[in-house]
């Protein structure tokens, strides 16, 4: 089975492998064990489950490591295996 790519070219399905997917975002908000990001790439609110979450604060950039599962909720949601701190670039949220 082939990768299956989204709009920024990323691997979001990899059978054969299973890689990990990344998503840079810009924190919104802050949460004891979650956290409210806006994607970078494609601008949507996504709310990622991290124990790591007391880690940042609103306005800052991350990268996030999650397995690829997203759901279909309102806003989506992801588990994060690691999210690091990176500079920010352009956010349009």
């Amino acid at each position: 089975m082939e990768s299956v790519y989204n709009e920024c070219n990323e691997c979001i399905e990899c059978a054969e492998c299973r890689e990990p997917v990344t998503m840079n975002a810009r924190v919104l908000r802050v949460n004891c064990c979650d956290l409210l990001v806006c994607d970078l790439c494609g601008c949507q609110e996504v709310l990622v489950h991290t124990n790591d979450a007391c880690c940042f604060r609103p306005g800052e950039c991350v990268c996030i490591q999650y397995s690829g599962a997203m759901t279909m909720s309102i806003p989506p949601q992801i588990s994060a295996d690691c999210v690091k701190r990176v500079p920010c670039g352009g956010c349009c949220c």
